[in-house]
């Protein structure tokens, strides 16, 4: 069941390796390994979640919400 569309992917995919990456090259703290703190970890379940959505090509928000993004497969 896809409801994400081509466009939708690559914008999820992009904003997920933005958001993964830039907690890690954004100037830590001294003696931290990443920047932003909690924020930093919310940043990167959130990448998570866009990369993995991205590569199943099902959101499901979308779902509940009753959207889809992707053309319908006869």
């Amino acid at each position: 069941m896809k409801n994400v569309g081509l466009v939708d992917r690559l914008i999820r995919a992009a904003g997920g390796v933005v958001l993964l990456a830039l907690p890690f090259l954004a100037e830590a703290p001294e003696g931290e390994i990443m920047a932003f703190g909690v924020y930093g970890w919310v940043m990167i379940v959130a990448g998570l979640v866009m990369l993995v959505s991205a590569a199943l090509r099902f959101c499901p928000l979308y779902m509940v919400f009753g959207l889809r993004t992707c053309p319908i497969s006869k």
